[in-house]
């Protein structure tokens, strides 16, 4: 019989697994704690947290140019990129 990890940590074990939040911050930097809640209450799967973190790179020949995010990828972009639309413009 195989033990549980007890160290609170997990590794990936697969795209369609669950995403726990250490896999999350390993995967998206610089993410606060109230963001990291709104992307947990999505339950998003590791694959989900992949193809957002690719998305947010900018690199469009490893993601796909033009192909869309599927829509749990695509709100967990929306949260990690919502400050940056709000930042207010300089002056003129």
């Amino acid at each position: 019989m195989t033990k549980k990890p007890t160290s609170g940590h997990r590794a990936l074990s697969g795209p369609g697994a669950p995403a726990a939040a250490d896999d999350i911050r390993r995967m998206i930097a610089n993410l606060d704690d109230a963001k990291l809640l709104d992307i947990m209450a999505l339950q998003p799967t590791v694959l989900d947290v992949e193809e957002a973190s690719l998305w947010l790179s900018g690199d469009p020949d490893v993601f796909g140019a033009g192909r869309p995010l599927k829509a749990v990828a695509g709100e967990i972009v929306a949260i990690v990129s919502a400050d940056e639309e709000e930042e207010p413009r300089p002056a003129s």
